[in-house]
């Protein structure tokens, strides 16, 4: 027999299989919780039970805590209800609105702006564009089974003349995606893939200023923002902060600015950590969510869209609604789990 899960405070509910993760029931039913990694990995699925008994999945402790367990906190990407649930958790509107597909991907360009930075173009089945919000992810299925995760990097309108998707991607040595990305893939080749999943997107019924943030290929998700915000025409004020180590790794620092010149409202700080001697670099250095800090002492009033590495995420995330004053439910995050992140290692 299924249980019932009820989320509050909006009172929808939903069933879920036995031994069936609260959220893999929520995503194919089209229920809109927050989630990022589904792994257990990232937090950004974790609520409160109010109601009922789960048993959990192998998580991260950085992610759910066993002290925020004991206290009534569930990952619900790794919860299986036992009984009928009561979960308090935000709901995200417009999370479940696109139905999510398997489709093949042809590779049409592989380019690479860094040494470690790939950008593959990625053309879908003829007058069949995938509808997405923009930040939201796709997984590629691997031929033994295995997913892995990437952002689209182009808004869902760029697809009106030939239905595809941009996608960045970082070479992780040793990793079996990348790896094979970075030495063997070639044009033309069929990669197969299901989306759209994230419940990272940008919250439209707002008009609050907004922190753009990002960390390396965490870039991706934030270019399809601001793709959309142009495509809007959006007046909201936007700060984009992008942190990397060196010069190298703004890969696309040049499109970044274009797209500060083309939209009056927004602005783009780039900042690196760790600049070399021949970036002769003048700009913003240290980190880059200090940065945010640095320059935006009160976040009481904005937003921020936060994408890229865990560690920048979860400090971001810290330090701006313990220090600036940013609304916990203001703050919207894509974290850029490896495997090696999801498995401890």
């Amino acid at each position: 027999m299924p249980f019932t899960v009820t989320v509050q405070p909006s009172g929808r509910t939903f069933s879920v299989d036995r031994d069936e993760p609260i959220l893999t029931a929520a995503i194919r039913q089209g229920i809109g919780l927050p989630y990022g990694c589904k792994d257990g990995a990232c937090g950004s699925c974790k609520s409160r039970m109010l109601e009922g008994r789960v048993i959990h999945g192998v998580h991260q402790s950085k992610a759910l805590s066993p002290e925020e367990e004991a206290a009534g906190w569930i990952l619900t990407c790794q919860a299986a209800p036992q009984s009928d649930v009561v979960v308090e958790a935000r709901t995200v509107p417009g999370a479940g609105e696109f139905a999510i597909r398997k489709m093949p991907s042809r590779v049409t360009t592989i380019t690479k702006p860094a040494p470690d930075v790939a950008i593959l173009q990625m053309q879908l089945p003829a007058n069949d564009r995938l509808q997405y919000h923009a930040g939201q992810y796709v997984e590629f299925i691997l031929r033994d089974g295995s997913r892995r995760s990437y952002s689209m990097a182009n808004a869902p309108h760029t697809q009106v003349d030939k239905p595809g998707i941009e996608l960045h991607l970082r070479h992780l040595p040793g990793g079996k995606f990348t790896d094979h990305v970075f030495t063997a893939l070639k044009e033309k080749d069929i990669l197969r893939m299901e989306g759209p999943f994230g419940s990272f997107f940008l919250r439209e019924d707002s008009d609050k200023p907004m922190i753009l943030l990002a960390s390396g290929t965490g870039f991706a998700p934030i270019k399809a923002i601001i793709e959309h915000l142009q495509f809007k025409h959006s007046q909201r004020h936007a700060v984009l902060y992008w942190g990397c180590r060196s010069k190298a790794d703004l890969y696309l620092h040049d499109w970044a600015l274009e797209a500060a010149n083309a939209l009056p409202n927004l602005t783009y700080i780039p900042v690196l950590s760790e600049p070399r001697p021949e970036d002769a670099w003048t700009g913003r250095t240290g980190l880059v969510h200090q940065a945010v800090m640095h320059d935006h002492p009160n976040l009481m009033n904005h937003q921020v869209y936060a994408c890229g590495a865990p560690i920048m995420v979860e400090s971001a995330h810290k330090d701006f609604v313990a220090r600036c004053g940013l609304p916990d439910d203001e703050f919207y995050a894509d974290s850029f789990t490896s495997e090696a992140d999801k498995h401890g290692a």
